[in-house]
């Protein structure tokens, strides 16, 4: 038995019923990701993890080589430098 029914508007537009934006707990802004699994539609929310989080929990925190804002701004100089140098 379906949860609720939505209709399609002419620009290919739906709206997501009350009860279906409750389950998924999605809001204003949230992403739908849409997959198609044998002869089913299932609609998802999109994941919230950023690129970082992943190779955090892909590699560990070891991994990551923190560079300090002023080692990052002491390399961009360097490469500037050596760029434009005359030679």
């Amino acid at each position: 038995m379906p949860i609720a029914q939505s209709k399609v508007t002419a620009q290919g537009q739906i709206s997501v019923p009350a009860e279906v934006r409750k389950t998924l707990g999605v809001g204003p802004g949230s992403v739908l990701e849409w997959d198609q699994q044998d002869d089913q539609v299932v609609v998802r929310r999109a994941g919230q993890f950023s690129s970082a989080d992943l190779h955090g929990a892909l590699f560990g925190s070891a991994m990551r080589l923190a560079k300090q804002p002023a080692d990052v701004k002491e390399g961009i100089r360097k490469h500037i430098r050596k760029r434009h140098a005359r030679r």
